[in-house]
């Protein structure tokens, strides 16, 4: 996927393209995936208490709480019966159709291309790349999560 300016255009291309697909509704699925990240943040959590600021598993801290975001942002686009085939199309579409949660496209940028990093480029993370996006993330899981349950 080429990088865009904005939600906007990345949005319409994965219209174009044919990214962002209907799928049947299940219930049951939406139920399993809110499980399923907070079982990320659990063990995120789990390893924080037990590692120093010096240690290499903050990226694993990362990775788990990026996972937590990106499940619950599928949970809630599956309440739409929606299918979105990548990471970044899925927070554009969650960016646009959800303008009024308010949340910041550059983020999910930047904590999609540090995850991809890590995964894909050797990339490492630190207890600082942690801090610097902790709340932020913290906060937008929280407004995901609210706006499930509000919506089930």
């Amino acid at each position: 996927m080429p990088k865009f300016k904005n939600e906007e255009e990345t949005y319409d291309l994965c219209i174009s393209n044919g990214a962002i697909r209907k799928e049947e509704f299940n219930k049951q699925k939406i139920i399993d995936l809110k499980s399923n990240a907070k079982t990320s943040i659990e063990s995120a959590e789990i390893l924080i208490k037990s590692i120093n600021k010096a240690s290499n598993s903050w990226m694993s801290v990362y990775i788990c709480y990026y996972e937590a975001l990106r499940i619950y942002t599928e949970a809630l686009l599956h309440l739409e019966s929606l299918k979105i085939v990548n990471h970044q199309c899925l927070f554009a579409y969650l960016c646009v159709k959800y303008s009024r949660l308010e949340f910041d496209w550059n983020f999910f940028e930047k904590v999609r291309n540090k995850r991809n990093g890590a995964n894909y480029y050797g990339e490492r993370i630190t207890f600082e790349d942690w801090k610097t996006i902790e709340l932020q993330m913290k906060l937008y899981i929280s407004t995901l999560r609210k706006e499930i349950d509000r919506r089930l």
